[in-house]
């Protein structure tokens, strides 16, 4: 093994992570209507849970609603109880043929809260980032340790990894600060 394939396994487990923190912040509600709000939802489908997404369409017609179309009419109860177990804050109407989901405004005290949840997450993020990089440094000192590599090459690295965490964590404050600003635009 040597520097270069540290690097090279390095930097995909970071973007990993980037791409984790996308998905988890898609799932934190803003003020508008988004169909990733249900990514959550699972539905017992049959006695066996199925995402929402695989089961019914969702669709977006207006800003601040949301509407759910089971393919399967007779599963439109079920659908009603997985969306309000899911708790989303969000209460659905179901007309028979379709759930309508409107999406309430947020008020000053819920952005805070989601304001502070979206920092959580980006924390979390970080440090799965850093627990990369304590991996793959901890590689570069057993390779130095065993005379694998040389000292040079170890430091050299050591100061790539980094390099790599912290153009990471930019990305994830990026995210996190855009997300924010999301939540908090009225």
């Amino acid at each position: 093994m040597s520097v270069d394939t540290v690097l090279k396994d390095t930097k995909p487990k970071m973007e990993a992570v980037i791409e984790d923190l996308k998905r988890k912040l898609g799932n934190v509600r803003t003020g508008r209507a988004t169909v990733g709000l249900l990514d959550s939802v699972v539905v017992d489908y049959y006695g066996s849970p199925t995402p929402l997404s695989q089961m019914a369409s969702i669709a977006v017609p207006e800003p601040q609603m949301l509407t759910v179309q089971p393919w399967d009419i007779s599963q439109l109860g079920a659908v009603e109880k997985a969306i309000i177990g899911a708790n989303l804050g969000i209460n659905p109407s179901n007309d028979g043929k379709i759930i309508r989901l409107p999406i309430p405004a947020l008020n000053e005290e819920r952005r805070k809260q989601l304001g502070k949840q979206v920092h959580e997450i980006a924390e979390d993020h970080k440090v799965a980032v850093r627990n990369v990089r304590h991996a793959s440094n901890d590689s570069l000192k057993k390779m130095l340790k065993d005379k694998a590599i040389s000292e040079d090459d170890e430091r050299y690295g050591l100061d790539e990894v980094q390099k790599l965490t912290n153009t990471f964590t930019g990305k994830i404050d990026e995210l996190a600060k855009t997300k924010e600003q999301e939540i908090m635009h009225v």
